[in-house]
């Protein structure tokens, strides 16, 4: 028989995605109707207030009250990017001392508090991250189980088929880029490129153009006065997972361009990356990192590569760099993604009373039924699939070659 559930910790962490309230909001929710009894907590700025014992009560009032949550983005309990692996940066950040254990002071700090299921909103580090815990702590005789919640904007954890908070990223990200389009009417010959986050994963950006498409179908245009749809649309995508030619594509934009005036770019944040890090290295520049040694990409700027490689093949005369990142994943979770969190957090309580650990999503590998998945499954890194027949679509309407998939390194 499994051991009762008496206190429960929840924590947020990695950035941000239109889903971590509303997932605070139904875990709390569940809680109350499921097992009232059972007392919870929530951890301050993820991994970091674990580390230094910040925490805030869930208490009656704010069980009534936790549908309130759903309604916005953002985490109300604040995120971090703290990797308990990485002792140097936790010394660093002034979270432990100096020979400490990152993992000794994050489980001694469940011990104290008596935490007997710990639920982290997050991508696959947060969440892998979670699972080193619970396996640190019971080689120490303690029992922690953890329920994942899967969080990531780029949708690319194996062997989940919807990561929560993605279609509201790409919703959010049309609805920028709708607004940004319409600069190309402030100068002759403009050039727009719209940078999406994605690392090392295209879906969000595929996802965010076709969102888009979806809404010039809902318009109505006066092309006798230059309110032409084609001035509007897409003209290129480029993903980490597709190879392109430069020169060949220049070729193909500059005729869009001296036919309608202006270029339209979807672009991934992570596209032509590692092009960028060898190019920067090659120069002798020091590339940042962040926690995880992953390039940050904040720095990268792969945008403006994009805007700087392409401007002069196509005589652009103004070129419009804009990223809608920041903005499209700290929305709230549109209708879509509700349900599907909704869902999940059900199944993260009912496996944590039952003393189940992993990671609540739909298995691909299993059917996509809905069930707790096996930490040691849960992996990033999966791309997405080019040859997947909406994105080929896509990209016969906007007139673009596929071209050649690309294995991207992770």
């Amino acid at each position: 028989m499994a051991q009762s559930v008496k206190k429960v910790g929840v924590l947020t962490a990695g950035g941000l995605a239109p889903c971590l309230s509303a997932a605070i909001g139904y875990l709390i929710e569940e809680y109350a109707r499921k097992a009232p009894e059972v007392e919870v907590i929530c951890y301050v700025n993820g991994y970091m207030g674990l580390l230094q014992g910040k925490s805030l009560q869930v208490t009656p009032a704010v069980r009534e009250r936790a549908r309130v949550l759903v309604e916005f983005g953002g985490s109300p309990i604040g995120n971090s990017r703290v990797k308990l692996a990485n002792a140097k940066d936790c010394v660093k950040r002034g979270l432990v001392k100096e020979g400490q254990d990152p993992r000794q002071v994050a489980a001694d700090q469940l011990v104290k508090d008596g935490v007997d299921v710990l639920h982290t909103i997050g991508g696959d580090d947060t969440n892998t991250a979670a699972a080193d815990l619970a396996a640190f702590l019971k080689s120490n005789g303690y029992t922690l189980t953890v329920v994942g919640l899967p969080k990531t904007v780029d949708n690319d954890v194996y062997p989940i088929r919807q990561s929560l908070g993605a279609w509201t990223a790409a919703e959010e990200g049309a609805r920028y880029f709708a607004n940004v389009v319409s600069e190309h009417s402030a100068n002759p010959r403009m050039l727009i490129v719209h940078e999406v986050m994605g690392r090392n994963c295209g879906w969000l950006t595929a996802a965010t153009a076709q969102a888009y498409e979806k809404m010039l179908d809902g318009l109505t245009f006066l092309p006798e006065l230059g309110l032409s749809r084609e001035r509007r649309e897409v003209h290129g995508l480029f993903i980490p997972e597709m190879d392109f030619d430069v020169k060949a594509e220049a070729g193909r934009l500059r005729s869009v361009m001296d036919r309608i005036d202006a270029v339209n770019l979807f672009v991934s944040e992570g596209a032509c990356a590692g092009r960028i890090v060898a190019e920067m290295e090659a120069r002798g520049e020091e590339v940042p990192r962040d926690a995880f040694g992953h390039p940050r990409l904040d720095k990268i700027n792969v945008g403006a590569w994009f805007g700087a490689q392409f401007a002069e093949m196509l005589g652009a005369e103004k070129t419009l760099i804009q990223k809608s990142g920041y903005y499209s994943r700290a929305a709230a979770a549109n209708e879509a993604d509700r349900d599907l969190i909704h869902r999940c957090a059900v199944e993260a309580v009912r496996s944590a009373l039952e003393r189940q650990g992993g990671v609540a999503g739909e298995d691909e590998d299993q059917g996509n039924a809905l069930r707790v998945i096996e930490f040691e499954r849960i992996k990033g890194g999966k791309p997405f699939d080019i040859d997947t027949p909406w994105f080929e679509k896509l990209l016969a309407h906007i007139g673009q070659s596929k071209g050649a998939k690309v294995e991207v390194a992770h």
